[in-house]
């Protein structure tokens, strides 16, 4: 348990978040992005969709391998490589004249320099055994932040300049603070000579927390592994159809560019709010039943957008969808408490492919939708499918043999004290 001076783990709660504050702003302007695009090219929805969700395949294939060398690397190497990767891609785009340049630069370099998530949740993870939901709540509400400052700030630069110096801009930001932000974080407390937030030095002989738990092919054998990623795809499929196709739907509805991006910014920067509330609540009452509450009002809120014909109702839609889709961050505690922490980074990053094979079908399959009928309509009583099927199974998940052996020997441990 710490003591009494300050503990690093908050450095490293705040490098993290600063990090994922640039991934998420990159990440959700996207959307911003689209319409000047199609409309200087003439692409279809869906074909320029397409970029956005072979980015997400990509993001998902490298997870593993991302959690994978977090777990042996540490994320400091990792997240610096993302982040020229990154910015790099960012300076390219505003290069872009066709087609293939477009999906090369979106997807082959700034797909894989996307690889943040993972080593960010995975490393807070390490360092925190109590205060785990809300540290990592913390974090990704960086992300929350980023994606709330961005999409007004891409429109203001797309309406003031042009899409292509936007995207320079966003370029150099990402190469200069993921970078310099890269150089404080540190895989494990061990670095410091520190134990995790919460726990007890241990006397030689015993195993921390950190090399607890089951391996990889271990948690793979479970059935509640895999309860969670079909879990993990509704929820990124939700999320990111709705990130990138919100704004065209607001614009064909004849709402202007600027209150669409609003409409955008509040989807990505309500769960700032909402990370921290769910973050703390499920500290308390637990991550299965804080994802539970969040699906519940992801499946009401869908449902809400399916009816909602004016600007206000776009505006509910856009605070209730933005406080409630930010439980997907809970995976991280709980593959946590499920499997332990001895494969976390490798199980999270496994488990983060489920998550982007529902970022990536989402979007294509809603332009697809639009591209034949025009309208958004059916695409969206699809997602209220989708989110109500995740609830069910999220429901269904049952402490694993070694989450019941861990509670007994915080058990006996609380006893002994």
């Amino acid at each position: 348990m710490p003591g009494n001076g300050f503990f690093y783990g908050y450095i490293v709660v705040a490098a993290a978040a600063l990090v994922l504050f640039v991934f998420s702003s990159n990440l959700f302007v996207f959307g911003i992005f689209f319409k000047p695009m199609v409309n200087e090219f003439g692409w279809s929805r869906a074909l320029t969709s397409g970029a956005f969700s072979l980015a997400w395949v990509v993001r998902g294939a490298l997870g593993i391998i991302m959690g994978s060398l977090n777990d042996r690397l540490g994320p400091r190497l990792l997240a610096t490589v993302c982040g020229i990767m990154m910015g790099a891609g960012y300076l390219l785009m505003a290069q872009v004249h066709s087609v293939w340049q477009f999906y090369l630069f979106y997807v082959g370099i700034i797909g894989i320099g996307s690889g943040l998530y993972v080593p960010m949740v995975s490393t807070v993870a390490r360092w925190f055994t109590n205060r785990r939901g809300l540290m990592t709540g913390l974090v990704v509400a960086g992300g929350g932040l980023g994606a709330l400052v961005s999409p007004p700030l891409a429109d203001l630069l797309i309406t003031t300049y042009d899409w292509r110096i936007s995207y320079v801009i966003f370029g150099c930001a990402a190469l200069v603070i993921i970078v310099a932000a890269d150089q404080f974080l540190r895989r494990d407390p061990e670095q410091k000579g520190l134990v995790p937030y919460g726990e007890i030095k241990r006397t030689e002989g015993e195993l921390d927390s950190g090399r607890r738990g089951l391996s990889l092919k271990g948690a793979v054998c479970t059935r509640q592994y895999w309860l969670l990623n079909w879990v993990l795809f509704c929820i990124g499929y939700c999320a990111h159809t709705i990130a990138v196709h919100i704004v065209p739907h607001a614009t064909d509805m004849g709402i202007s560019s600027a209150n669409a991006a609003i409409i955008l910014a509040m989807v990505g920067g309500m769960p700032i709010l909402g990370r921290i509330v769910h973050g703390t609540s499920a500290d308390r009452i637990g991550y299965k039943r804080g994802i539970m509450i969040g699906m519940s009002l992801v499946s009401a809120c869908l449902l809400w957008l399916i009816f909602a014909g004016e600007t206000w109702m776009l505006y509910v839609f856009a605070v209730v969808f933005g406080l409630s889709w930010c439980v997907g961050m809970l995976s991280s505690p709980l593959i946590a408490e499920l499997f332990g922490l001895k494969s976390h980074g490798a199980i999270m990053g496994l488990t983060t492919i489920s998550y982007s094979a529902g970022a990536a079908v989402g979007p294509y399959i809603a332009g697809h939708i639009f591209d034949v009928t025009g309208s958004y309509q059916i695409a969206f009583m699809l997602i209220t499918v989708i989110a109500v099927s995740g609830l069910v199974i999220t429901a269904l998940i049952t402490p694993t043999e070694f989450e019941k052996q861990e509670k007994a020997l915080i058990d006996s441990e609380v006893g002994a004290y």
